[in-house]
């Protein structure tokens, strides 16, 4: 890093003259980084819009299709049988009679000190037939429990205490389960190589073994004791899509029918309907808002204006939201349904009106409210496509214009650092000349002093 020594012999406060003739120099490039930077915010704003109306985009499809309006309440007279609905659910009652719960195969072997073959092999098979021969590292039951639970054959093992024996040495029992509930988790497990499959050793079959529980289906009955009855099982205690759009879970037997039900959640179709509103309405407001011009408060004072002020795009996108909600559908307006814009330009959802509407003519309100949705999306999608979408063009038009400013202000940086040395070495050369024209009026000063006196008096 130089030193800066100020004009020693000029006496001038050479790096505040530099500094000030720079900053001269420099207007020009402090302007343009001015805009660049109202440009940034202007960018940031436009993103932070652009992904709102993405969002509103995704949500207008949607209730496009129906579905903000597709609400339902599931219902069961029972406890024991909970209802959960998935979308292209619809309205019914229906009477389920739970027959069976599902379970998981379970064995115990019988108690011993350790595994009774001294070579621990053993070959499980699962509800497919299939084999699988294993063999633990020794007698232990915790290396054969290890060696069953490794073999990634659907069975967990794990050794149990079951007391002791005559001579009082501890003995234990190895519990089996199956990994899945249902017929299909059922399976076997035989002392012995493959060979000895089917040669009496299954353990279970073993004095003191058991199978503890034996690997079912879940199942029920629709309309049981009509001629309709209809069975349908399930490998757990969750029937899925047992109606169109509804799952149904059972924890526990019944005796008598089971009323299962989905009905039309009106309070919760009203309140999807006013939500989606509003998000339109929000997303207007705030055009609205970085829209406006603040003038001063006082004389002089100047006028601020909105980041969206003149911003013929977001003008354009304003007007096309509000044509998209309070334009007729099939020759009724909106505001039949409690949707309006006030004079003020202002969205707002009338929700009793509209909840009232929809209870007197639920198809009425559908068509009109997925037609307004099919609208919004419509304008949503024309702005905010991220590939020629009028709003994704613009943020990138400004992007492209901060890019070349950017590279303009670069440019300038490299002048105006020119500019500096330059002004640097002019300055350092008027020191040395003055140094040298100071340096020769001393030597002329001297010299004069040295010339001889004449007396110019009479004698």
């Amino acid at each position: 890093m130089g030193i800066a020594l100020d004009g020693l012999v000029s006496g001038l406060n050479t790096t505040e003259l530099i500094k000030a003739l720079m900053d001269v120099q420099a207007i020009p490039r402090n302007l343009m980084k001015a805009k660049a930077d109202d440009k940034n915010v202007i960018i940031s704003q436009l993103q932070t819009l652009n992904t709102s109306l993405q969002d509103l985009a995704a949500k207008a499809k949607t209730a496009a299709k129906g579905e903000t309006l597709s609400a339902f309440s599931a219902t069961s007279s029972s406890k024991d049988v909970t209802v959960s609905l998935r979308p292209g659910a619809a309205a019914l009652t229906a009477d389920i009679v739970v027959d069976r719960l599902a379970q998981k195969h379970t064995v115990v072997t019988a108690a011993s000190i350790a595994w009774p073959d001294a070579s621990p092999t053993l070959t499980l098979k699962n509800a497919a037939g299939e084999l699988l021969e294993i063999t633990a590292d020794s007698t232990s039951m915790t290396d054969v429990a290890r060696a069953i639970n490794t073999a990634g054959f659907g069975i967990t093992a794990n050794v149990v205490a079951a007391g002791k024996d005559a001579d009082g040495n501890p003995l234990q029992r190895l519990q089996l389960v199956a990994a899945e509930s249902g017929e299909q988790g059922s399976f076997s497990v035989f002392r012995g190589d493959m060979a000895a499959v089917g040669a009496g050793t299954d353990v279970a079959a073993a004095p003191g073994a058991a199978i503890v529980a034996t690997g079912a289906d879940a199942q029920v009955r629709l309309w049981a004791g009509t001629a309709a009855e209809q069975t349908i099982t399930s490998s757990s205690n969750t029937f899925t899509e047992l109606f169109a759009g509804v799952d149904v879970t059972v924890s526990a037997v019944s005796t008598e029918p089971v009323t299962v039900g989905v009905a039309v959640d009106d309070k919760a179709r009203t309140t999807a309907a006013a939500d989606f509103i509003k998000q339109v309405a929000s997303l207007m407001t705030r055009i609205d808002n970085g829209s406006k011009a603040t003038v001063g408060s006082a004389s002089g004072d100047a006028t601020t204006l909105g980041v969206f002020t003149g911003d013929s795009t977001i003008r354009a996108l304003r007007q096309s939201l509000a044509d998209a909600i309070q334009h007729p559908i099939d020759g009724v307006s909106p505001s039949s349904i409690g949707i309006s814009i006030d004079r003020y330009g202002v969205l707002t959802i009338d929700e009793t009106k509209f909840a009232a509407a929809l209870a007197d003519d639920p198809d009425a309100v559908t068509t009109m409210f997925t037609g307004i949705a099919e609208r919004v999306q419509q304008t949503t999608e024309t702005y905010s496509d991220k590939y020629d979408g009028l709003l994704t063009s613009r943020i990138t038009g400004q992007q492209s214009e901060v890019d070349s400013l950017g590279d303009q202000l670069e440019r300038w940086d490299i002048r105006l650092e020119q500019r500096q040395a330059t002004l640097e070495r002019t300055y350092a050369r008027l020191e040395t000349m003055l140094s040298q024209m100071q340096s020769q009026s001393s030597y002329l000063t001297s010299q004069l002093a040295n010339l001889p006196s004449f007396d110019t008096g009479s004698n």
